[in-house]
């Protein structure tokens, strides 16, 4: 009755049109000429059923914040781990299986029932992650670890079934890094909205050092164990924390921290953060142990705290780095901050003889203090220089990869690199900073055919003729912040504030 014939459709499930976040997995839109790749009704009706049990746990969570969920692995099934399949990279690295996702399709009901089979009876292992080290801006690398594919499809599964529905409730409105239904801008909007509307005067940019690898598993599990009671879900956590690394083939322990790269790290590292930090934070607040006025925005590791009065911020800051010492973690002593910030910062610096006011960089753009037309203080924000640099220092690289390639398709393929720098960057007052962006990235790409041979002549009216057809306009894409986080504020998620 309902099998799928020749002329049918494919049927994609639609999203959720509320602001809730939904931790449900949109399918893929199947192949718009003859039968759809995939039977994706077959898949539609089995994310529906994971679906329901998703909100059974948040109506639980909901209804009783205090009590342990004692039953949850039976929500990792065949169908929510074929789901999870579906939902990964198809060209993403393989770990140390070396199994990609098109070769585990081959007998795929076969190979899920197995791994349903194996968690549940308790015999799954974890595999060890292989360490890739990338190179940071700063001269260090950055260790991630590419899991392996089976242990990919159990953590999407375990996040997405079960410790999203569950913690996506409890964590705080102030925090959102990782988090479904929440960017990074959402992040910057509410701390440009908090400088520019609240009482604020100093900030404290802070940075943990070294966060992921820092996590102690044994305050994670006791912080896991407040609201989850499976014990099989605990063990099969604690698996993927202990599986340990392969770097340079040799297999290497893991104490501490959270597999950094993997689908179910960042989640861990948000209710690490969530028991730390956030709640600490709030019963300082709540206490009245801040006489003025504090507000804090987290995204992952990096936080901004704003204060009204510059002694409260630094009896803050010294004992925040007593509570984390408590947790095995520490501020990075460079890249942490207590700055004067706010509508009175120029004024005093100026009663002080000390120039301009300081900035502190957030989320990749650097926050400044400026005046509207009107006179009155307002928050500046613009790329981070370096970062800037950097962008274009690597798209030089590309284009005299790409030198003697058709000039279209480079001006094609540049002109999609630059609409995605200006959906992030694109924010309102930095305008001046984008047309500077755009008009050196025009300066390189002339540079570049010049040198594809001594007899080239390419002009600027070439040029320009090329930028118009294929690059976008260096013009702001996002709305105001405080207009922005306004109308998302008035319809925040369950009800709360996004910054409570």
């Amino acid at each position: 009755m309902h099998e799928m014939e020749e002329s049918d459709r494919g049927i994609v499930a639609k999203r959720t049109a509320n602001k809730e976040p939904s931790a449900e997995l949109s399918e893929r839109r199947p192949l718009p000429k003859g039968n759809p790749q995939y039977p994706t009704t077959h898949h539609a009706q089995k994310w529906a059923r994971v679906h329901q049990g998703i909100e059974r746990i948040r109506e639980f969570v909901k209804r009783k914040p205090k009590e342990k969920l004692t039953t949850l692995l039976h929500h990792i099934n065949e169908e929510s781990l074929k789901a999870a399949y579906f939902a990964l990279k198809r060209d993403s690295a393989p770990g140390v299986d070396k199994m990609t996702w098109k070769a585990y399709r081959a007998d795929l009901d076969h190979r899920i029932e197995d791994l349903c089979e194996r968690v549940h009876r308790g015999t799954f292992r974890a595999t060890p992650s292989r360490r890739v080290n990338i190179p940071k801006p700063d001269g260090g690398t950055r260790p991630l670890g590419i899991a392996a594919l089976e242990d990919k499809i159990v953590q999407t599964a375990m996040v997405k079934c079960i410790l999203e529905p569950i913690y996506e409730h409890e964590f705080c409105g102030f925090s959102y890094g990782f988090r479904a239904g929440r960017s990074a801008h959402d992040a910057l909007d509410a701390l440009a909205y908090v400088i520019e509307r609240r009482r604020v005067n100093c900030v404290v940019d802070a940075d943990i050092r070294k966060f992921f690898d820092r996590v102690d598993q044994t305050w994670l599990m006791r912080f896991l164990r407040h609201r989850i009671g499976d014990e099989r879900v605990l063990r099969l956590i604690m698996k993927f924390l202990k599986a340990g690394v392969m770097e340079d083939g040799s297999w290497r322990e893991s104490d501490q921290g959270t597999p950094q790269g993997a689908v179910i790290s960042p989640i861990l590292a948000n209710l690490y953060l969530h028991y730390v930090l956030d709640l600490w934070f709030k019963v300082q607040r709540k206490s009245q142990k801040f006489g003025g006025e504090a507000y804090i925005v987290r995204y992952a590791d990096d936080f901004v705290v704003c204060f009204q009065y510059k002694e409260e911020a630094e009896r803050f800051l010294q004992d925040l780095q007593i509570r984390l010492e408590k947790f095995g973690l520490c501020l990075h002593p460079d890249k942490t901050r207590l700055i004067r910030f706010g509508r009175f910062a120029e004024r005093d610096r100026r009663k002080r003889g000390a120039g301009r006011p300081e900035t502190f960089d957030f989320l990749g753009f650097t926050h400044y203090c400026r005046k509207t037309r009107k006179g009155k203080f307002g928050l500046g924000r613009k790329p981070i220089a370096k970062r800037m640099a950097r962008f274009l220092k690597r798209i030089r690289e590309q284009l005299i990869r790409r030198m003697h390639q058709p000039v279209h398709e480079t001006g094609k393929w540049l002109g999609q690199v630059l609409n995605g720098w200006l959906n992030y960057y694109a924010v309102p007052t930095s305008t001046p900073y984008l047309k500077r962006c755009y008009a050196r990235l025009r300066w390189i790409w002339l540079q570049v055919l010049r040198r594809r041979s001594q007899k080239d002549r390419t002009k600027w009216e070439q040029l320009n003729a090329l930028t118009e057809r294929y690059w976008p306009k260096p013009k702001v894409r996002h709305t105001w912040p405080d207009t922005r986080f306004t109308v998302m504020h008035a319809s925040a998620t369950q009800g709360r504030s996004r910054m409570r």
